[in-house]
């Protein structure tokens, strides 16, 4: 895809943001300002999760993600449901690679619902474009 046609895809969905390298860290940096990049950060941690090989990484990875994010009083606590809280917290000793999926998808509901069309209104995503449009006009004037 051109840049051209990347930056335009930003604006379908969270998915094309959050799949590329630049429009993610604008998106992080709009959350940032908004108090809410705990959300990016547990969605990418969920990413990096499931990837996981071995079981002792898996076990350790769940507590770390768990105590960072899902905890009551974590440092970074996403806000989600009771019960897919609870759900976590019963499940944590043994956990699964799959133990974070419910809680990942209202996430990323609430980052694709919520946030990202305030991101698209947003100066940090109006600049993340308009640097790409230089980078492409400089492109074509050179030749």
């Amino acid at each position: 895809r051109s840049n051209a046609g990347e930056s335009m895809a930003w604006s379908e969905s969270v998915d094309t943001v959050l799949a590329n390298k630049e429009a993610l860290a604008a998106f992080r940096t709009f959350l940032k300002s908004e108090f809410s990049e705990e959300n990016v950060e547990f969605w990418l941690a969920c990413e990096d999760f499931k990837k996981t090989k071995s079981s002792t990484k898996i076990a350790s990875k769940a507590r770390k993600i768990y105590s960072d994010f899902i905890q009551a009083d974590a440092p970074k606590e996403i806000n989600i449901d009771f019960h897919t809280k609870n759900d976590i917290s019963e499940n944590i000793s043994e956990p699964t690679l799959s133990c974070f999926d419910a809680a990942q998808r209202s996430i990323y509901s609430l980052m694709a619902k919520d946030s990202f069309p305030r991101f698209l209104r947003s100066e940090v995503y109006k600049e993340l474009v308009e640097k790409h449009q230089d980078r492409n006009h400089k492109r074509w004037l050179l030749f």
